[in-house]
């Protein structure tokens, strides 16, 4: 598996590291999909969950020594991060269908209480 080799320097590891912050300020124009809430995104909602366990692994392989079965995981869980920013978040904009909008977001938020 050639994809899970490590970065051949150090340049390589700042490159990633700061791309992928510099990622989450491109992000608004990754992200195709004309509604940008998950309550009325069905399928990206799911994925978003799986983001936040990708995040959680990554932390906790980065608070371990870069040994064994922490290097591969963190790896991969690298891979998913950018993968899911890069290929996912656009594609999903263009196949997902979201569910029908509120007419006002107060009716959303402020559900009125039948008397």
């Amino acid at each position: 598996m050639e994809i899970l080799r490590s970065i051949p320097d150090k340049l390589g590891g700042v490159i990633c590291m700061f791309g992928s912050i510099a990622l989450l300020f491109v992000l608004p124009w990754l992200d195709t999909s004309r509604v940008r809430s998950c309550t009325f995104r069905p399928i990206y909602k799911w994925f978003v969950f799986v983001l936040v366990i990708d995040v959680l692994v990554l932390g906790y392989c980065g608070a371990h020594p870069p040994e064994g079965g922490f290097v591969i995981a963190s790896r991969l869980a690298t891979i998913y991060y950018f993968f899911h920013f890069l290929v996912l978040l656009p594609i999903l904009g263009k196949i997902e269908r979201p569910l029908p909008l509120p007419p006002s977001i107060a009716d959303a938020v402020l559900k009125k209480k039948a008397v």
